[in-house]
């Protein structure tokens, strides 16, 4: 062991000075500095008494294998890198040198701390401290000139309290001395040497790292990364950084012009999330514990390192990486959240939906050369069934996996096995039963924030170019993340909470704020209407604002109004205008489907009734067809599934006492969530088990569908 390190001693001012000049290098090998003021105060107080703090642990490396210092001064090439202590060396660093630091966000941050030389007591500045003659201030002024600093303290103290005797003279000069001694402080520092392995590094960093704190497979492939390839470890660390800065911020920083960043209104990524799509494009992987063990290539049966196979999943990121961060996939995904008619952050219910999603286009794009209008199309229709089906909430990485393995899948590589892929996940998904049943089920929430489903209706009015509630201004406007928004239009109950809670005597708040009770107007509209009931307040509203005719009905359409909603019970209306929420986020997805705005002209309630299309999904359907007949037991394609559906007389498939009306519904019931029902279910025939798809090829007929119409009334959707 001799030959892998030796403990070094390293005083404070030998180990600021060469962060300084270059020679100890800080990468971010564990995380941004994120200790808080009061850990460095408990660091100095833990010095000034004595007390051991912790060795820190160095990796001497020649100059290529180097990788950047915090706050070099100096080009000089480094020869040590941190691998242990690197919050303790920043702090050291931040206060002897009186240098700010950068936190998480990357905005510079100056950690100012006391000291009291009477009661040798450290603290972290406040006001009262700096209007205190007991205190020294700021002690890396102190440091950077201890001369001057205790003049001045002298010169303070006396001024405000009385001339210091002899032994308080005494009593001064000693207690600073010890503070300025700080400086001679030593560290043991175990300094592991040039000849060690570069994946017995590795290893040393992963433990190191995660003893005592609880780290994610991503913060284990980095760590590897930065013994590995620093490079891209720097790469992924700057484009994470400027995701939280314009060009002109990062301009400033960087002092020189950035002319773009990947700044945007939907997500400020981190390192480890760009990991995530890293190696789901290079590595054709989700699960980043297999990632990660990939990369380390250990035979599982001898332990040994596999040199070549570690080589070979090393080059898949390198290969991954400029896909990655390259300006025009990432510019052109992000249209796609914004064509899916998300607006900004808080739109957008899960990060996993965002990082899978852009892998998927970046496969798309480079592995499909899918033609970019197609894609930027059909990944905004990806991006908003994800979002409504929680697709990558809950078992994420299993189901990106699902979603590369079928891509991996198809013989050719051409765009049309992309697009047929996504397309038919998409489908099973968003079967008629999600829009009339599921999606409805799912608004039965107050936390509108937290709700995909609402965050999607409103997304969809964006689609749909929608106006706001009885204004002729558009939705767009209102959710406009570069507008300010302290006042100007807000979510307005449609019945108001003091009406809810004085007349009709309902207090649950959980129940007044049900998204369903919300509609986006302004804020005089809404001081308006006030308290008044919805009775009340309608008729009049409308005769106000000089709404009629279809003015009027693209307005009860576009906030899925039932008609003469105003004077229904309140569970009434809710359960009403959730089922017209869904048929108004339905409308917005068939808008961008097919490019045709929607005709409305009626606001009666929508409902199902037969159409035709190809491909029958419906179990009556099926029926009607001669596919399928009563008392008839599926069972799935996948024999490992113990599960069965029996066709019932009135034209459902029952699983476990859960009548289902398409085989999509009962097939996602099964789980499978990207599978259309035709293809997952089969029956026996004649003593074989045949797939319901190859049974409808058999049997001509027309084929049937479900469309949208409206109960009474002219005009249709």
């Amino acid at each position: 062991m001799s030959t892998l390190f030796k403990p070094v001693g390293w005083n404070v001012q030998s180990l600021v000075d060469n962060v300084h000049s270059g020679v100890i290098q800080l990468p971010d090998l564990q995380r941004p500095f994120v200790w808080p003021k009061a850990k460095i105060r408990d660091l100095l107080d833990s010095m000034y008494r004595g007390y051991p703090v912790g060795e820190l642990m160095f990796w001497n490396v020649s100059q290529e294998d180097t990788s950047r210092a915090i706050s070099g001064a100096t080009n000089r090439a480094g020869s040590h890198q941190i691998i242990d202590g690197q919050q303790r060396l920043t702090s050291l660093y931040a206060v002897f040198k009186g240098s700010p630091v950068r936190d998480a966000d990357y905005n510079s941050r100056s950690m100012v701390i006391a000291f009291n030389p009477f009661t040798e007591k450290f603290e972290v500045t406040n006001r009262a401290i700096e209007n205190s003659a007991d205190w020294i201030p700021n002690v890396s002024e102190f440091f950077l000139n201890p001369f001057k600093i205790k003049k001045a303290f002298k010169k303070r103290y006396e001024e405000a309290k009385e001339e210091l005797n002899e032994e308080h003279e005494e009593l001064l000069e000693d207690r600073l001395g010890k503070l300025d001694r700080l400086r001679s402080y030593e560290f043991t520092v175990v300094e592991i040497q040039p000849s060690a392995d570069k994946k017995v590094v590795a290893d040393i960093f992963v433990r190191i790292n995660s003893e005592g704190v609880s780290l994610k497979a991503a913060d284990f492939i980095l760590t590897w990364l930065s013994v590995f390839w620093p490079e891209g470890r720097e790469q992924l660390e700057a484009f994470a950084r400027d995701s939280r800065l314009t060009p002109q911020r990062a301009s400033e920083i960087a002092d020189r012009p950035v002319a773009w960043t990947p700044v945007n209104n939907y997500l400020a990524v981190d390192a480890g999330q760009l990991v995530r799509v890293l190696v789901a494009v290079g590595q054709n992987r989700a699960k980043l514990g297999d990632a990660y063990n990939a990369l380390q290539a250990k035979d599982r049966h001898t332990g040994f390192v596999n040199a070549e196979r570690q080589e070979v999943e090393l080059n898949k990121l390198r290969s991954g990486l400029p896909l990655v961060l390259k300006e025009l996939h990432w510019t052109e995904f992000m249209r796609c959240l914004a064509v899916a008619g998300f607006k900004s952050r808080k739109m957008i219910t899960s990060d996993m939906n965002i990082l899978s999603s852009y892998a998927l286009w970046i496969i798309g794009r480079t592995r499909f050369n899918v033609d970019l209008a197609v894609l930027r199309n059909l990944m905004a229709r990806w991006l908003l069934m994800s979002q409504l089906s929680g697709r990558y909430t809950g078992s994420s990485e299993t189901q990106l996996q699902k979603d590369l393995d079928r891509l991996t899948a198809p013989d050719s590589r051409d765009e049309s096995a992309f697009v047929s892929t996504l397309e038919s996940i998409i489908a099973a998904e968003l079967s008629d039963d999600f829009w009339t049943l599921r999606m409805p089920d799912t608004l039965i929430t107050s936390s509108a924030a937290l709700s995909p489903a609402y965050q999607t209706y409103l997304a969809a009015l964006n689609i749909l170019d929608a106006d706001m509630f009885m204004l002729n201004n558009k939705v767009q406007q209102w959710m406009d993340p570069s507008l300010p928004a302290p006042k100007g239009t807000e979510g307005h109950h449609l019945y108001p909470r003091k009406y809810l809670e004085k007349v009709v005597g309902i207090k649950d708040l959980k129940k007044i704020n049900q998204v369903a009770n919300f509609a986006p107007t302004d804020w005089s509209t809404n001081l308006w209407i006030s308290d008044r009931a919805p009775s009340e307040y309608w008729p009049a509203l409308i005769r106000e604002r000089d709404f009629s005719g279809s003015e009027l009905g693209r307005q009860m359409f576009w906030h899925a109004l039932p008609e003469d909603w105003e004077t229904l019970s309140f569970d009434e209306f809710l359960q009403e205008r959730r089922i017209l929420m869904a048929q108004v986020t339905r409308a917005g997805y068939e808008q961008l489907k097919t490019g045709r705005a929607a005709t409305i002209t009626a606001p009666q309630p929508a409902v199902v009734t037969p159409s035709r299309f190809a491909g029958p999904a419906e179990v009556s359907d099926l029926i009607e067809a001669g596919v399928l007949k009563p008392e008839d037991f599926l069972t799935p394609a996948d024999e490992s599934l113990r599960i069965r559906a029996e066709i019932s007389e009135d034209g459902a498939a029952i699983i476990d006492g859960h009548e289902f009306a398409s085989l999509d519904a009962a097939a996602h019931h099964a789980g499978a969530d990207n599978i259309p029902g035709l293809e997952f279910w089969q029956l026996e025939v004649d003593g074989d088990m045949v797939p319901i798809l190859a049974l409808l090829q058999r049997t001509p007929r027309p084929p049937v569908a479900t469309s949208i119409h409206p109960a009474s009334g002219p005009g249709s959707l």
